[in-house]
This record gives C-alpha cells, sequence and structure tokens, in this order.
C-alpha cells in the first residue's frame, strides 16, 4: 500500500543517527554543514524558532564531525566530502536547564560535564569551576585524540529565557553562562569548529562579547534554508506525503499544496529567501492526516503575552505588517525596547519583503496557523469568555459571514456579549476594535483598522473572497451616527478599485450591557 511505503514522519526524533538508522524521512541539509565546516570562520551561531529543527542539525554536525561516514551514504555531502575525519566532539544540550537558578544552573552544567570527564579520564576534576572543566577537557580531548576538538551547544539561550527582563536573575544567570561559555576563546589553538543555536539573540554583547570571532549566519543569505523545509524540497523529498494527504482529506493534489502554503509556509530569515514551511507543523499534518495548529499548540505563548502586556501591544499590532531596520529586530533581546526583536526571533512575525534604497524590511505575521493561533491568545484579554461557547460563536459568526449574513453574525455576537462577563476597561471605541480585529482575524480574512482614506481613517475594514466591509464603530451613541460618519467621509470610495461589492457596516455599542446595542448595514 501507499502508506507502507512511505517513510515514518521524524515526530520528536532529533538525533540524525536515530532519523537515518530508522528510515525516518530526512530532508537534506548536509550541503549547508560541508559549507560550515569549510568555511572561513570556526565559530558559528545560528537563531531559530523553536521547533524548527535545530537540534536535528546540531545532531548531524555531531555524526559528520565523529566521521560517520556511512550515515550520509546519498545524501549531498557525500559527493563534497573526501576526507572523514573524525574528531573529537562534546556536544551539550541546554534545553533542560530551564527555570534553575543560580545553584541548580551550576549543577545542570557539572552533569552535562561528567559523562565527557569520564571519556577523557579527568574525573578528579568534578569538583572544580565549570569553565575550568571545560577548559581542562578540551586540552584533555585534543591531547589524546591529537585532533582538535568540535564543541556542540545546542539552545544555548534556554537558561536565559525566562528571566530575560528581570533585573535580578538576568545578570546573575547570564555570568554563569558566560563563566562557562569563557574557554571558547582561551582554548581556540585546540578547536575545529564551534557552533551554537538558540532562538533569541542575546549576542556577542553579552555572553559572546569575548568570541569576537564568531559567524553569525542567522540573517545569511547561503544560509536562509539551513532549518525549515522550502517548497522545492517538500514538492520533490515529500511527493508522496502529499499526495497521501490530499486523498486523506478528499481533496485535488493542487488545493492541498494551497492550503498547507496558507497555513504552515511564510517565513524568511533573509531577503531574498525561499519559502519556508514550519517543519513540525508540516510532519504533524502528514503524520496525522490533519491540517491542525501544531506549532503553536505545541506551547503555551505564556511569556510572549506577558512581553506584549508589558509592552502595551495591540492585537492589531501584532497582526499587522511593519517596517524596520535589521538592528531594530535582529537585536539583542535584553537591551531591546519593543516587543519585534522578540516576536521576530520567535517565530511569529517573519521578513516578508525588503527595501534596498531605504533598507528597510517589512515584517507581518507568516502564516494562518500562527495568525490564528495569536489571536485565540491574546481573546482572553478582550472578552472573559467561556473557551467553549467562544469558539463556538465565532465559529457560527464565520459561517454567516461566508455566506454573506453580516446581520445574522452582529446578532450571534450580541447574544453572546450579553451573557458573559466583561473585562475592565471597555469604555473605549478601541477595546470593541481590536475586539473586532482579534474575531476577523479568526476567520482567516483580511482585516485591518484605522485604514486610511483622503477623508479620514475606517475603524475597520474585512475583506472575503466576494465582499468588502467597511465597518464604523461608535460607542453609547447609535448605529445612524456610524453610518452617517461612512457616508460623510465617503469611505466606500477609497476601495473602489478593489472590483468588490462594498458593504456598510455602522455599528453602536452599548456601555451599560457590554454588547451591541443596535447596527445598520447597506
Amino acid at each position: 500500500m501507499e502508506q507502507q511505503q512511505l517513510k515514518r514522519c521524524p515526530i520528536g526524533v532529533q538525533t540524525f543517527e536515530k532519523v537515518i538508522g530508522g528510515n525516518y524521512l530526512y530532508i537534506d541539509k548536509t550541503e549547508y554543514i560541508y559549507r560550515m565546516a569549510h568555511g572561513a570562520s570556526n565559530y558559528y551561531f545560528l537563531s531559530r524558532p523553536r521547533r524548527f529543527g535545530k537540534s536535528l542539525l546540531v545532531s548531524t554536525l555531531h555524526s559528520y564531525f565523529a566521521g560517520k561516514k556511512e550515515l550520509f551514504k546519498g545524501l549531498a555531502i557525500e559527493k563534497l566530502e573526501t576526507e572523514w575525519t573524525e574528531y573529537p566532539v562534546l556536544h551539550f544540550d541546554m534545553s533542560l536547564a530551564k527555570h534553575l537558578d543560580k545553584e541548580k544552573l551550576n549543577e545542570y552544567l557539572v552533569w552535562q560535564l561528567r559523562e565527557y570527564n569520564g571519556k577523557y579520564n579527568l574525573t578528579k576534576n568534578n569538583d572544580a569551576e565549570v569553565n575550568v572543566q571545560l577548559a581542562d577537557l578540551i586540552k584533555r580531548a585534543y591531547e589524546q585524540t591529537g585532533r582538535q576538538v568540535v564543541v556542540l551547544i545546542d539552545e544555548y539561550d534556554a537558561p536565559l529565557l525566562d528571566v530575560v527582563h528581570e533585573d535580578e536573575n538576568l545578570p546573575v544567570l547570564r555570568n554563569v553562562m558566560r563563566n562557562f561559555y569563557s574557554p571558547l576563546k582561551a582554548c581556540d589553538p585546540y578547536l575545529r569548529f564551534v557552533f551554537l543555536t538558540g532562538i533569541t539573540k542575546f549576542s556577542q554583547l553579552s555572553i559572546f562579547s569575548e568570541l569576537n570571532n564568531i559567524s553569525n549566519v542567522s540573517m545569511l543569505k547561503p544560509y536562509a534554508a539551513i532549518c525549515g523545509i522550502t517548497q522545492e524540497e517538500m514538492l520533490e523529498q515529500m511527493a508522496g506525503h502529499i499526495e497521501h494527504l490530499a486523498i486523506s482529506l478528499e481533496m485535488s493534489k493542487e488545493d492541498m499544496l494551497l492550503k498547507l502554503k496558507e497555513k504552515y509556509d511564510g517565513y524568511h530569515f533573509t531577503w531574498p529567501s525561499p519559502d519556508i514551511y514550519n517543519p513540525f507543523s508540516l510532519l504533524n499534518a502528514f503524520a496525522n492526516d490533519e491540517l491542525n495548529d501544531y506549532w503553536f499548540g505545541s506551547g503555551t505563548p505564556t511569556y510572549l503575552i506577558e512581553m506584549l502586556r508589558k509592552f502595551h501591544v495591540l492585537p492589531s499590532e501584532v497582526g499587522h505588517s511593519l517596517q524596520a531596520m535589521a538592528s531594530d529586530f535582529d537585536a539583542p533581546t535584553e537591551k531591546m525596547e519593543s516587543i519585534v526583536p522578540l516576536l521576530y526571533q520567535s517565530g511569529y512575525i517573519t521578513i516578508k519583503d525588503y527595501d534596498k534604497l531605504t533598507e528597510l524590511y517589512t515584517l507581518d505575521i507568516p502564516n494562518r496557523e500562527i495568525r490564528v493561533g495569536l489571536m485565540q491568545s491574546l481573546l482572553p484579554n478582550y472578552l472573559n469568555l467561556d473557551t467553549l461557547r467562544g469558539k463556538t460563536t465565532i465559529g457560527r459568526m464565520y459561517g454567516a459571514i461566508a455566506h454573506g449574513d453580516m446581520d445574522a453574525a452582529l446578532r450571534l455576537l450580541q447574544e453572546f456579549l450579553s451573557t458573559v462577563p466583561y473585562c475592565d476597561n471597555t469604555n473605549y471605541e478601541g477595546h470593541y476594535q481590536q475586539l473586532f480585529y482579534i474575531i476577523f482575524s479568526l476567520f482567516g480574512m483580511y482585516v485591518d483598522v484605522e485604514v486610511r482614506t483622503p477623508k479620514g481613517r475606517v475603524d475597520v475594514v474585512m475583506r472575503t473572497a466576494d465582499t468588502l466591509y467597511v465597518i464604523e464603530l461608535k460607542l453609547g451613541k447609535d448605529a445612524d451616527a456610524a453610518m452617517s460618519q461612512i457616508n460623510l467621509k465617503n469611505h466606500p470610495g477609497r476601495f473602489a478599485l478593489s472590483g468588490l461589492p462594498v458593504v456598510k457596516v455602522g455599528i453602536n455599542f452599548d456601555p451599560e450591557n457590554h454588547t451591541l446595542g443596535d447596527w445598520i448595514i447597506e
């Protein structure tokens, strides 16, 4: 059967040797391994969002530098590499060092070193400071093997992520990690290759201040697709999986590709760049025969939501294209003055365009999975809602609007809002404007707020496949006042070039009952 012929998707399998040995699907990234190994630098840093294949990349580097040629049969690097030298490899995984205080973090680092201390007969060194242990370990491995050492550090920033804006804890834990990494410069003569991955960029200004020769390949074009899955890779190496999923969901292959692109594609880490699909979501969709929100659902973004609150970021500001210099978003996270670096480095916004003249990048949410997941997380800030009832109501509203019945959708929202507890600080039009933005975003439709026209601004504009809605909101007045404002400023004229019929919607919110009062649709 077709399903038996397909290779298994490596969900949660992050060890290269296990992926190859277990006959799992492997998207060949070994050309990038060769490029780095034979590049001008011996020190590399790569930033990518969580669950984007960084750990598998580090494991692949481990197998390559350990000289395991047999694992790379049939892959790109097999034709490129001729030597296959075996180097001593020190591979450290910091992903488990989260939520630790200074003492526990030091204990974790000692535990990481213990295996290698035993391998190179340095057990008497276990009581020394971790930086001394690492320095001695690198020198001993070099002396015993006669070859320079490879150091691989996966998720270097994991111990610091949860304390990035804690003035007391961040400096303490950062000093612990700086101390641990400090031998990487002093031991340079003994090192063949050093590679570090992470999500956020604590940069050379902090932990890596002494590693001034490190090459940050995160935004370099030759490494744009080092992690993630490109459209070309998906079509060439996952064709059977695409066909199987299309059959399972009773869709044509063409429609299936459009759905996959809309939901999981859209990442760019430089410009120009090939379109990058989220590998975790794509592989899960193929493994489960379902187009669900896998990446966003795999981790509650509580840290992100707290930072959005701290920086007073509105939902429409996250979900709307913004322009920035590279230094504004590819910036040290601990020094950031806005939410943009965190959103970009964490994968919630990505590069969509670049203007060479102004050197400005356009950033936006990459795809529907992230847009819907973010808005679902932000919705409780605007509605103290019963999650099940809220999602059901929004689903029914979507059905009504999809069938061109805005009146039915507004009646559903009116009924729902009248039965849920209201949030504090809701007596201003902006609150309801953001509420509408979130709800319409959850529909997966185009939506924008404060849209400029020659005679003013429109509160909300939403576009379905066949209709453009121009919406004006009022609080404690009446729907006539809202509609009068639309007509006075001739807002629909601004959108005549869209080629879609324009529907005007004037809505008044009742501040006493915290729901829709009345509305007019023309």
